[in-house]
């Protein structure tokens, strides 16, 4: 190689809106033509660099996300300080609740239960729906009855849910957000009669967020996972009967939380012979 070449900087090349060093794909090129395997070189993504330190990736202080990395360290210390003994407690996984609750940002868990890390374990989708074709959900519900051991699961609506009043409207807003939105319709379908009598339709709305939560609380109560576990508990004497299952509903505008009343029997009524598969439950 002549100095006047050595001298020049490595070519670049662009790919996906990176660019690679010629000097650093050529290693891999060479190996696959010699029929070795070789590791592809690594590709960072924009405002990700390096630690000279530790060769361990980090934000750039350009990224959009540097700010929360700073928040985190606050949060971390702050947390420290008013519990000591927190890090310890979070070597064992061991949550109270199973909240099942919409995606909106407006509706944090934890922050609304006023309970810390490692407390609630959580699921979150538009207009907290339980739908049995869900794997997703389902298998979050297993886990936490049957691994964790959960006494409490939670339904939680919320007043100001884009879901819901999406399904209000007759207009289609495209798949597969519209097939998810039919299950909100199934349910102003079941309670069109109490819906209907509502004239203002502010109130109507705002009751359908109530009726959406209680009915998805019956849709948890239905499955076989919490069926099995409710069964097994009730054959035990002098235990009580887990996990319970509540309905409440959350108000963003007044940040606060209300019970909704569901009698788990009269929903059942003349329906056991359905949906029940485990009678004792």
């Amino acid at each position: 190689i002549t100095p006047s070449i050595a001298c020049r900087p490595a070519p670049q090349v662009e790919s996906g809106g990176m660019f690679l060093s010629l000097a650093a794909i050529a290693p891999v090129a060479m190996g696959l033509l010699r029929g070795q395997p070789v590791a592809a070189p690594q590709q960072r993504s924009p405002g990700i660099r390096m630690s000279d330190s530790s060769r361990q990736p980090m934000l750039s202080r350009a990224s959009p996300l540097s700010h929360l990395l700073d928040q985190n360290k606050e949060w971390v210390s702050s947390l420290k300080e008013s519990d000591p003994t927190i890090l310890e407690r979070l070597r064992q996984h061991k949550p109270k609740y199973l909240w099942i609750g919409c995606s909106d940002a407006r509706v944090p868990a934890n922050q609304l239960l006023g309970e810390g890390p490692g407390e609630v374990f959580v699921h979150r989708n538009i207009a907290n729906m339980v739908v049995n074709t869900d794997v997703n959900l389902m298998a979050i519900i297993q886990y936490a009855v049957t691994v964790l051991k959960v006494g409490d699961i939670i339904i939680c609506g919320h007043f100001e849910c884009g879901g819901v009043k999406a399904a209000m409207q007759q207009a289609a807003v495209g798949p597969p957000l519209d097939n998810w939105l039919r299950n909100v319709r199934d349910v102003i379908r079941m309670h069109r009669t109490e819906l209907s009598a509502i004239a203002d339709e502010e109130q109507r709305y705002r009751r359908l967020v109530e009726l959406n939560a209680i009915e998805q609380t019956i849709n948890l109560y239905k499955t076989p996972v919490v069926q099995r576990a409710r069964a097994a508990s009730a054959a035990s004497p002098g235990a009580n009967v887990v996990p319970r299952v509540h309905a409440i509903v959350y108000d963003p505008l007044n940040l606060e939380i209300q019970p909704l009343d569901v009698d788990f029997t009269q929903a059942m009524e003349g329906f056991d012979d359905i949906y029940s598969i485990f009678p004792s439950s």
